[in-house]
């Protein structure tokens, strides 16, 4: 690890002397990415430069300590610093999700329970936004089927906003963190519905988009077919009476998307189209993953949304994780946003795939 260590620092260092000539910037093109490849090797150079000091130092202090055991204890620290360094190393050399920076377009969908399915979707969907609210993101309810209870046949949400916790690095987006929330998540408990007091389990789906730019996806707008209907469900005046409500087909992909929660037309249609683009977004990800080596699979597999990812168990107060086997019984928290350490266990496992995966 050490050697590779050595040469992408040194990388980093005839990186420097490159942007230093003026000759270089004649082409732009050439020096951003110049550019873009120095700031990534730089926390590497940087914890490099700091593990050689504190190397040099230990094989000092311990030259020291064979003639004079006061410095026993200071080797010994400077050992563990080193430790660490070398921990932070391998961190730093886990290959990085290009789509961390991204924001997210998540979907909550009923599914197995009938009514108590729907009611679950809601609480899943009040989760995320108290999740969302604790992160310091932004989110933006696009469309939604609300049921005669108050739960939600269906409901997407824009997730938009950088990291501020401790989870989330500086720049990175929505994605780094709800990535993981990908499948079906089960609950078990007394239904609001039920009279005799006896517990069900209902699951409600979730999927989790990365957002696309309008550059990243290019739809040509002869391969959609475009659909205008009355909205309908809990609203204002316009509900019913105008045909506000857009469904959009992607011919080439058979991709259908509806939305009718704003009051215009258009509005209507450019959510329909944001929602559009992630999905084939997501698409074109997953056929290039399906190129990638089976080691590259292995690495995204905790998002795979086919799986049954989480139980929600009501009457233990129990969250468990069963890609991970995370368990904890503080499901009242959890639903009121406290999702650290759940998806702290799943970024750690991913990290440390990564990791045994690079040596």
């Amino acid at each position: 690890m050490l050697e590779r260590v050595a040469d992408l620092a040194a990388e980093h260092a005839r990186l420097e002397l490159d942007l230093a000539d003026p000759a270089v910037h004649a082409d732009q093109d050439k020096a951003r990415a110049l550019g873009r490849r120095y700031r990534e090797l730089a926390p590497i150079a940087r914890a490099y430069d700091q593990w050689r000091q504190v190397s040099d130092d230990e094989a000092t202090a311990r030259e020291l300590a064979a003639e004079d055991p006061s410095f026993a204890r200071e080797a010994t620290q400077l050992a563990r610093s080193r430790e660490e360094l070398e921990q932070r190393i391998e961190h730093l050399l886990v290959p990085r999700d290009e789509l961390d920076a991204k924001d997210v377009i998540l979907e909550v969908k009923a599914g197995e329970g009938g009514e108590e399915s729907a009611l679950f979707a809601a609480d899943l969907l009040r989760m995320y936004l108290r999740y969302a609210e604790r992160q310091g993101w932004r989110t933006e309810v696009l469309d939604s089927t609300v049921t005669g209870l108050g739960g939600y046949k269906d409901v997407t949400v824009a997730v938009k906003g950088s990291g501020r916790g401790s989870l989330a690095g500086s720049d990175d987006g929505a994605w780094s963190l709800l990535k993981y929330e990908g499948g079906v998540h089960r609950v078990q408990r007394v239904p609001v519905t039920e009279s005799q007091g006896r517990i069900h389990t209902s699951a409600a789906g979730v999927l989790v988009l990365p957002e696309a730019d309008p550059v990243e996806v290019s739809i040509d707008p002869n391969d959609l077919r475009i659909d205008v209907f009355r909205s309908s469900g809990p609203g204002g005046q316009s509900v019913n009476t105008t045909d506000s409500a857009v469904r959009i087909t992607h011919l080439p992909s058979g991709i259908v998307v509806s939305c009718q929660n704003e009051k215009s037309q258009l509005q209507n249609r450019e959510a329909a189209l944001r929602i559009l683009r992630a999905r084939l977004l997501a698409v074109a990800q997953e056929e290039a993953d399906a190129q990638a080596s089976a080691e590259r699979r292995s690495q995204v597999a905790t998002v795979d949304r086919s799986q049954r990812i989480r139980t929600y168990n009501y009457p233990e107060n129990r969250i468990s994780d069963h890609r991970v086997g995370f368990k904890a019984y503080n499901l009242d928290q959890v639903l009121d946003g406290d999702l650290d350490a759940v998806i702290g266990a799943l970024v750690e496992a991913d990290r440390a795939d990564k990791i045994s995966a690079a040596r």
